[in-house]
């Protein structure tokens, strides 16, 4: 068979796309981005964290509707974290606690952001926080 490019392969490989017979295996998903999900976390919480981070958790009041951050509320599209280390607990700790001290912003983060959720809704929307910067 004849290739009719010679770029054909390199763009394959460098743009992750699954090759002809994937399986959609976890090597597949580390080349696409995507991780594993923390134990306890499903696909159905991450949506519930959702709803509640553009409603009830009042999140994208500062971190914006997308989580891209704004002047008052640091990005979650991306893999710095200003105060921890972008683990699940970590993610559900400072939710829980706040960050009276944030370290890029004169504004504080109050336990949980202020708003009257429960822990279990924290441990939703840290699902989705921790979704938005480990891959979609």
């Amino acid at each position: 068979m004849k290739r009719t490019s010679r770029w054909t392969l390199p763009v394959v490989v460098l743009l992750g796309l699954p090759m002809v017979g994937s399986t959609g295996s976890q090597t597949d998903k580390a080349a696409t981005g995507q991780q594993a999900l923390p134990e306890g976390v499903t696909a159905a919480l991450i949506e519930q964290g959702k709803t509640l981070f553009h409603g009830d958790a009042l999140c994208a009041s500062c971190h914006g509707q997308e989580g891209i951050g704004t002047p008052i509320g640091p990005s979650f599209a991306d893999t710095t974290w200003l105060h921890i280390d972008g683990s699940y607990p970590a993610i559900v700790q400072v939710i829980k606690d706040g960050v009276p001290i944030p370290k890029e912003s004169m504004v504080p983060m109050l336990a949980k952001g202020g708003s009257a959720i429960t822990d279990v809704q924290v441990s939703a929307v840290a699902a989705y926080v921790w979704r938005l910067s480990h891959g979609s």
